[in-house]
């Protein structure tokens, strides 16, 4: 919110409360981020990503594709995937012995649409804004899954727990797809190398 304007300066009040005191001309000259659309609109954006470990994407086998099913949200995602999939690799006599061959499902996949369905059944959520999981391109970081949503509250305090609620549940649940996590390694990881390096 802008407070007070004079010739050579504006002073800014923070949504945190302090105030910044901008030279009038840095508002011509450079770029600054206005929130009243946020305020205004009737939801607040969630972006952030999560990085897969490139190296635990894989084909999905039968087996996988059952224990999956057990996951209520997806289950009849990757029934009716699944048989479109088998349809086309029949039509088109795909020899399937080797899984490289024709349409298959990738666990990446199926956590990226059960990550969709996630938000969407999420009472915090505003489900008439973008709901959207995306890859981003990889780096030597992993794969960049990206979530962008809006949630219903605006207010910071309840918008970082919904956040947080959010990427608690997402975290916890790459492992059930056979996905992992990039983490860079800590100075932990690093002893315990090199003690097993030492014992062998």
């Amino acid at each position: 919110n802008v407070t007070e304007i004079s010739l050579a300066t504006v002073r800014v009040q923070n949504w945190d409360n302090t105030f910044t005191t901008i030279p009038t001309y840095s508002l011509i000259s450079e770029s600054f981020q206005n929130w009243r659309g946020m305020q205004e609109s009737p939801g607040r954006r969630i972006k952030r990503a999560v990085y897969i470990k490139q190296n635990s994407v894989k084909f999905m086998t039968s087996e996988n594709l059952e224990e999956l099913k057990k996951v209520a949200l997806i289950k009849k995602y990757i029934t009716s995937r699944q048989e479109e999939i088998d349809k086309f690799n029949t039509e088109n006599n795909i020899d399937k012995s080797l899984p490289l061959n024709g349409r298959n499902q990738t666990n990446l996949g199926i956590f990226r649409k059960y990550v969709d369905s996630y938000l969407n059944e999420h009472s915090a959520i505003h489900k008439e804004l973008y709901i959207i999981v995306r890859h981003q391109a990889p780096t030597d970081k992993g794969i960049p899954i990206e979530i962008l949503c809006f949630s219903r509250d605006k207010r910071w305090e309840n918008f970082e727990y919904i956040t947080a609620d959010i990427f608690d549940h997402v975290i916890a649940a790459i492992p059930y797809f056979g996905l992992q996590l990039f983490e860079s390694p800590s100075g932990d990881d690093i002893t315990k190398l090199y003690g097993f390096q030492q014992e062998n």
